[in-house]
């Protein structure tokens, strides 16, 4: 059976200004503790899974900063899954930030069965980089990158981000030139959310945040979406591209119903059809693991409506959209008896391509995609 692992690592060397993850820094005493919890946790729910479904078919260490743990306390996760969830049988990836690597770090990750990395760059401008709260430089980006080839990792991905306080779209362009330069195989590209209780939502309150205007984070946008796929980055969902074969399995089975296991504070899990949370206080989780209690809670028991209503927004973030294969398999009704009207209307405004497969975002309906997903609400 398909079916993917995540672990989280809640640990940061400084806080971004953006973020709203759950992770935090200047907790580096507890790293140790939360290590060793870690590997328990690893080791009960990870073998359990595995003996009911085999091997996983992806696993992804996320942050937070995975790569701010002691390179030593990373082998002994590395080891923990290797030992009790086995290796990923496609694809194992790990989060990594500039300034926090180094050759004898990637080798730990290589030799722990990791093959894809992911990079949160977020620009190669400095002057951009120190006003969001990144740690590292553009050129320090630069040299982890090639560190991480020459070590041997041929799938790497690159974070980057658009309308940030003070970025042009000149700025967009030379990050993007620097990803190509760098030849990567994936790119992730957001666009800046203020997230309630960050820096930059309180900078924003105060008057503080000057952003660019509209049109000029519309004309980033739209360069990303006509540059990337001019590079060879096809477009495979609403932020990420990829070369040809280089999507992310994992964030995939995200997207495509596929279950997975989540492990470490503030985990999410999505097994069986139902959703569970860690507890995010790294400390709580720590005392709930070495109590022998469950870190983890059922979330609220989705109703059928809210279950379609997921399903179709998390299969219209991809390229491949809403199929009514799927749709029938998972729910034994069609799609159009469902969102016939609805496709139907969308696709006039030009929003939807929709045929005998199931229905797919336009370039317009990328665009306005949160828009379009509304309407899907029953």
């Amino acid at each position: 059976m398909q079916w993917g692992v995540y672990i989280h690592i809640p640990f940061c060397r400084q806080k971004c200004f953006y973020c709203d993850f759950p992770s935090y820094a200047g907790k580096e005493s507890l790293m140790e503790a939360y290590t060793k919890a870690l590997c328990q946790e690893i080791a009960i729910q990870g073998l359990s899974y595995r003996q009911k479904w085999g091997r996983p078919a992806t696993i992804y260490i996320g942050g937070g900063t995975p790569t701010a743990l002691p390179s030593e306390a990373m082998a002994q996760i590395l080891k923990a899954a290797a030992e009790h969830i086995g290796r990923a049988e496609t694809e194992f990836t790990v989060e990594c930030n500039p300034g926090t690597v180094d050759k004898a770090y990637f080798k730990t990750l290589k030799d722990g069965g990791v093959n894809r990395l992911s990079f949160g760059v977020q620009s190669f401008n400095d002057n951009l980089l120190a006003r969001i709260g990144r740690i590292h430089s553009a050129e320090e980006a630069v040299q982890a990158v090639k560190l991480a080839q020459a070590a041997g990792f041929a799938n790497i991905s690159v974070d980057l981000m658009y309308g940030l306080p003070g970025q042009t779209l000149q700025d967009v362009a030379e990050s993007i030139a620097q990803a190509q330069t760098l030849a990567v195989q994936h790119i992730s590209i957001y666009g800046l959310q203020l997230e309630e209780g960050t820096v930059f939502a309180r900078q924003e309150s105060q008057g503080r945040l000057v952003l660019p205007a509209d049109d000029e984070t519309e004309a980033m946008y739209d360069y990303i979406n006509e540059k990337l796929p001019q590079l060879g980055f096809a477009r495979y969902e609403v932020s990420n591209f990829a070369r040809p074969g280089m999507e992310s399995r994992h964030n995939l089975g995200y997207w495509q119903d596929v279950p997975y296991l989540g492990l470490g504070a503030a985990a999410h899990s999505y097994l069986e059809g139902r959703r569970y949370e860690n507890t995010s206080d790294i400390a709580a989780y720590i005392n709930r693991i070495n109590t022998g209690a469950s870190a983890g809670q059922l979330e609220e028991e989705p109703t059928p409506q809210h279950i379609m209503e997921e399903f179709a927004f998390l299969a219209l973030r991809t390229a491949e959209g809403l199929s009514r294969e799927k749709f029938a398999a998972k729910f034994n009704r069609e799609l159009s008896e469902v969102y016939g009207r609805t496709m139907s209307d969308l696709e006039k405004k030009g929003l939807l391509t929709v045929d005998e497969k199931g229905c797919r975002l336009t370039a317009k309906g990328f665009k306005y995609g949160n828009w379009v997903f509304a309407e899907f609400l029953l």
